[in-house]
């Protein structure tokens, strides 16, 4: 025994020995660590998020250098990678305006009729703008009432009022919230109340943005109608929007200045109708909702937009392996919805035996959409915000989220509470209740022709996190620290580390999840921001 431990050290000595020597020759060598991404999902196992983690790299920068944009089609990009889904206990006009307002875009759902979805379109391109180049619009044989009607409808009271009640004819004067506030007789004219033409400030047809502003400001007026040579009117500047520049400088707007919105449609026939409404509202991008998106109705559907409006972006899916987004790219998508069955109220995979892990659906098929120039969304799995930085390190250009936004003061429905604590309804659009209340649910898991619905989904309920305008700024902050561990400024760094095989990942064991959350605590209280 004494010569074995003997004979131990002295090849113990000698090796540590041969190891000094070879740093001294080497004095740059560090062993490898970590896997690619490649051989993380390399294995005949499929991987979720929380089955690895990023190994850290080098920092120089601070985290508010980290710039966070990024595509979520070929000819639009985001100022965050954040979008909300098209449910219909997610997204409508006000998740929508919030969500630009952050950088990021709503997707409005269709489980809804046509009218109401284009309404809630127009409510977001309307909400901010420089030039209004399509103000609402009255006449003087409207009343007070219809002016309260236009605040409930768009959220805000100031109204041009022309001789024929519509953009393009002679500017009379203008109706705001002061001109009625306290005035009880709400069928009196607005010509008794309005502020008549004499008194208004306007500017020209063909003035700056820079230099309309600088009358509105010096003015101080609400509103700055533009008129042309014949004092008829052709648009509009608010002071509240110039307010909303300086509060939201980097919201997410067309060319026109105007917030982006998208929305949601089916692959059938008749949303070809819905179709023309939504780009006549002004709908920036439109996804094609289904659960399944490798279809020959997908695929039919696009050809059909890509042909009747060329310049309207499409984003397809839902798809979770290459073979399906090739279908999707060959048909002409400029983006991809990634997910299948992983949502937190989605039952897909347990009732259909299909889908796929997120992880790995998210890699596969970005690896191959990159190839040409298709962003690839993210859609489901995301319960926290390493989540998020997890997704976008494995190649996607955005994450679209559900379940984190669904309880924010600005998505639909009321606040209700269970135990004292404050909660909203949460139901996946594959549910029975979302099913029974509209066809577009139905036809998004192709049971509208079904005379037995199988639920893809269920109804929950989800703890109340407080405003878009606080959470937004949490998970952006949570992004920014992210990359900065990991050494990239840009996303598009992120992205080109990742698959050159710079950035390192390492799978995690049942004990290292545990190890990497909370725990040996009695108790604790968990506050986020």
């Amino acid at each position: 025994f004494l010569r074995t431990l003997q004979h131990y050290f002295i090849q113990s000595n000698l090796s540590i020995g041969s190891m000094t020597s070879d740093m001294k020759e080497f004095p740059d060598y560090v062993p490898e660590d970590g896997i690619t991404a490649s051989e993380l999902v390399s294995g005949r196992e499929g991987l979720t998020y929380n089955d690895f983690l990023i190994l850290p790299g080098y920092i120089d920068f601070t985290s508010k250098e980290v710039g966070l944009a990024s595509p979520i089609t070929k000819n639009l990009t985001l100022n965050i990678p954040l979008v909300s889904s098209p449910m219909d206990t997610v997204t409508e006009s006000k998740m929508a305006i919030a969500m630009a307002l952050m950088g990021g875009m709503g997707i409005i759902h269709h489980n809804c009729t046509p009218e109401f979805q284009c309404e809630e379109v127009r409510k977001v391109k309307k909400f901010e703008q420089g030039f209004i180049l399509d103000p609402v619009v009255l006449s003087c044989s409207h009343t007070i009432n219809d002016v309260r009607r236009v605040k409930e409808t768009y959220g805000f009271s100031g109204v041009a009022i022309t001789d024929t009640g519509k953009l393009g004819g002679r500017l009379l004067g203008i109706a705001t919230a002061r001109d009625i506030d306290f005035i009880e007789d709400f069928g009196q004219s607005i010509s008794e109340v309005m502020t008549p033409r004499e008194k208004l400030v306007t500017a020209n047809s063909g003035i700056s943005l820079r230099e309309a502003n600088q009358i509105l400001q010096q003015s101080k007026k609400g509103k700055l109608p533009i008129v042309n040579e014949e004092d008829e009117l052709v648009g509009l500047i608010s002071r509240s929007d110039l307010k909303k520049n300086r509060e939201y400088p980097f919201a997410s707007k067309d060319k026109n200045k105007q917030l982006l919105v998208g929305a949601a449609i089916s692959t059938h026939e008749k949303d070809k109708a819905r179709l023309d409404m939504l780009v006549q509202a002004g709908a920036d991008v439109v996804i094609l909702d289904s659960s399944q998106g490798n279809s020959i109705y997908q695929i039919e559907m696009i050809k059909y937009i890509k042909n009747r409006f060329p310049e309207l972006q499409i984003i397809g899916g839902n798809v979770v392996t290459a073979a399906q987004a090739k279908s999707l790219i060959d048909a002409g998508v400029d983006g991809l919805r990634v997910g299948m069955g992983s949502g937190s109220i989605c039952i897909t995979q347990e009732v259909m035996a299909v889908g796929r892990p997120q992880g790995t659906a998210v890699y596969r098929v970005a690896e191959y959409a990159r190839r040409f120039r298709v962003p690839v969304i993210a859609d489901g799995g995301i319960t926290c915000v390493g989540h998020i930085t997890k997704a976008l390190a494995l190649g996607a250009s955005t994450v679209m989220m559900g379940s984190l936004l669904a309880a924010t003061s600005e998505s639909p429905g009321e606040y209700f509470y269970q135990d004292g604590v404050r909660l909203k309804k949460y139901r996946g659009m594959g549910c029975l209740a979302a099913m029974k209340d509209n066809v577009g649910s139905q036809e998004r898991y192709f049971s509208d022709q079904d005379n037995v619905k199988v639920a893809q989904g269920v109804s929950g309920c989800v703890v109340d996190r407080g405003s878009i305008y606080t959470y937004i700024p949490y998970l952006v902050s949570g992004i920014q620290h992210g990359c900065q561990d990991i050494g990239a400024r840009t996303l598009f760094q992120l992205r080109s580390m990742m698959y050159e095989g710079k950035l390192k990942f390492e799978k995690r064991t049942v004990a290292a999840m545990k190890e990497g959350g909370v725990h040996s605590l009695h108790s604790y209280e968990m506050k986020l921001y």
